[in-house]
């Protein structure tokens, strides 16, 4: 089927109360995988590609690539730009024909943030593509962004934002981060329930890759309604690569190899499709 809004996703999430999957694709291989995992579990799924990924290829590179694995799916797709880094490259993803962006103004103050994200959401309305934005700050390192200072969402900020801005979902930091964890995350739950009281858009959580299972199940039962995992299928898929090409040493078609990390990808994605509770959800 063509690809679809996050927004026809997302809200029917938040209404039963689980979540969908995003999923950062690097290549046509992670593209096909993501979406093999989504057929095979008959559920919703949200590709998504980062700033630093749109420069390694181009924004139309990644819409053709998804379009058209969308097109033979029978499960909904949605194209989506995580950690739009600019008003200008938020609508050069809008052209392209991305049917999801994020607005990232997380580094800016509060009022610069919402008029950041306010003037993306203002600017996407009226081809009806929905807009997330992120409030507090996730730690970590995302592709060539990085926080070391991270923050927690504040409720009442939160209330603020999500009016003055108009967005369609609200990324949140409850204390999760980007990248490899070295320890095991504490997370926020109870300000996660907080917020969710009084927020009515979908809510996002980002960094979600190493967090253990039971605590996403619990931020999915406190609110979540997307969880965005990247970092766990890049060390996927290059697993899969290293793992055949030492029992393989003399490969040289990038078929095989790359076959190889497409399978281990699809797996992973199923179990988090799992863990997110959205399988049969399509």
């Amino acid at each position: 089927m063509p690809l679809v809004t996050t927004e026809e996703i997302l809200r029917k999430a938040n209404d039963e109360g689980y979540a969908v999957g995003a999923f950062n694709v690097e290549n046509m291989e992670m593209v096909r995988a993501v979406i093999k995992a989504c057929e095979e579990m008959n559920a919703p799924g949200i590709l998504q590609t980062t700033p630093s990924t749109v420069k390694y290829a181009d924004l139309d590179m990644y819409v053709a690539m998804v379009s058209a694995e969308a097109k033979k799916a029978d499960v909904p797709i949605a194209l989506h730009l995580d950690h739009g880094s600019s008003f200008e490259l938020a609508m050069q993803a809008l052209r392209s024909g991305y049917t999801s962006i994020m607005i990232d103004g997380s580094k800016l103050e509060i009022d610069e943030n919402i008029k950041l994200s306010k003037s993306v959401a203002d600017a996407c309305r009226p081809s009806r593509i929905p807009v997330e934005a992120e409030l507090g700050k996730v730690g970590g390192k995302e592709d060539d962004m990085s926080c070391d200072d991270p923050g927690y969402t504040e409720v009442d900020d939160a209330v603020r934002f999500v009016k003055e801005t108009g967005v369609s979902s609200l990324a949140v930091a409850i204390g999760t981060a980007h990248g490899i964890y070295k320890g095991v995350p504490k997370l926020d739950v109870d300000r996660l329930s907080e917020i969710k009281k009084v927020v009515s858009i979908p809510l996002v959580l980002h960094g979600a890759s190493g967090v253990p299972d039971d605590a996403v199940r619990e931020c999915i039962k406190r609110g979540i309604s997307k969880v965005n995992f990247a970092t766990e299928l890049r060390i996927a898929f290059s697993d899969g690569l290293k793992e055949y090409l030492q029992e393989n040493p003399d490969t040289f078609d990038p078929k095989k190899y790359c076959t190889a990390g497409s399978s281990k990808v699809t797996e992973l994605v199923k179990a988090k499709i799992r863990v997110c509770g959205s399988e049969n959800k399509a």
